[in-house]
């Protein structure tokens, strides 16, 4: 699961590296993926939550609480 977001639910694809001769070998396309520590004042601490990139620029528009609601909704625990 390393390479999962928490809010997104981003996680790796899978494709073909094509070589100049035009083997192909298979690869996999990895999420751009940050753990970033927020604080949380509902709970009075910090969470760390591993997020791609795109998901923390929806943290920093609709907040860190609705954040992790939609997390906890997911079903993935904080």
């Amino acid at each position: 699961m390393s390479a999962h977001c928490m809010l997104t639910g981003t996680k790796p694809g899978f494709g073909n590296a094509i070589s100049h001769s035009h083997r192909r070998t298979s690869r996999r396309f990895d999420p751009n993926i940050q753990i970033k520590r927020y604080w949380l004042p509902s709970e009075g601490r910090y969470v760390r939550l591993k997020l791609s990139t795109k998901a923390i620029k929806t943290v920093d528009a609709i907040g860190v609480e609705a954040a992790v609601a939609r997390i906890r909704a997911r079903g993935v625990k904080i």
